[in-house]
């Protein structure tokens, strides 16, 4: 049986000459095959993992947590994957990152599809209808809490008026083309916090952490297909 044609895995694995990283993660050309490690790796013989344990790798922080925000700036470290061909590298990249092949490939685009915070809140029904309310000043500041490198990795390319896109500055290769569940989750804190006559939006790490799990459940069936 022969694999099925994949024009983003092909691409990607062609941008790999010698080494690419990618957010938390370097892919090193191992022969005809690939490694993959964490950035900050050490450890001169860590574990080697196999393709079945990667899911549990990217599910949890160090401590045990769980990581519904797979694009957040806290992969374990330790282990390494050795993978014999492309197809075992789109999956391995796929459970650390999910979308991230798909997406930077569609980035490639002239112009990319990019989905920017007007459209993709307008779309929006049930309790995110709400998130169309925010005006621009007001989206911005939500927008630049919960998409801070220190929360997530991802490249934001889309938009809100008047907030350019990210500059690449502390940001992975990893492309953002639309909001996901966590801003979704964010916007809808800052309008009603703004109906309740607060000022000013400020979201603590503690906080972040605290909307991160209460939209796990968003992320598994997020509305309008955002992507974690």
């Amino acid at each position: 049986m022969t694999n099925p044609h994949n024009p983003a895995l092909e691409w990607f694995a062609r941008q790999i000459t010698r080494e690419l990283v990618m957010a938390q993660i370097r892919i090193r050309r191992n022969g005809t095959g690939f490694e993959i490690t964490h950035i900050n790796e050490t450890n001169p013989l860590p574990k080697d993992l196999s393709l079945p344990e990667v899911r549990a790798l990217a599910q949890f922080t160090e401590s045990g947590t769980y990581r519904p925000l797979k694009s957040s700036p806290d992969l374990r470290f330790g282990w390494r994957l050795l993978l014999q061909d492309a197809a075992a590298l789109g999956q391995a990249v796929n459970q650390i990152y999910p979308g991230a092949i798909a997406d930077c490939f569609a980035a490639q685009r002239d112009p990319p599809p990019v989905t920017h915070y007007r459209s993709f809140t307008a779309r929006q029904t049930g309790m995110y209808r709400i998130t169309a309310m925010l005006d621009d000043t007001q989206a911005a500041r939500v927008i630049r809490a919960c998409c801070h490198p220190g929360f997530c990795l991802k490249a934001r390319r889309w938009t809100v008026e008047g907030l350019p896109a990210d500059t690449g500055e502390g940001k992975s290769v990893i492309p953002c083309l639309e909001p996901c569940a966590v801003l979704l989750e964010f916007a809808r804190k800052g309008i009603r916090m703004e109906q309740q006559n607060t000022v000013e939006i400020a979201f603590s790490k503690d906080e972040l952490e605290s909307l991160i799990c209460s939209v796990k459940t968003a992320l598994l069936a997020p509305p309008g297909s955002p992507r974690a």
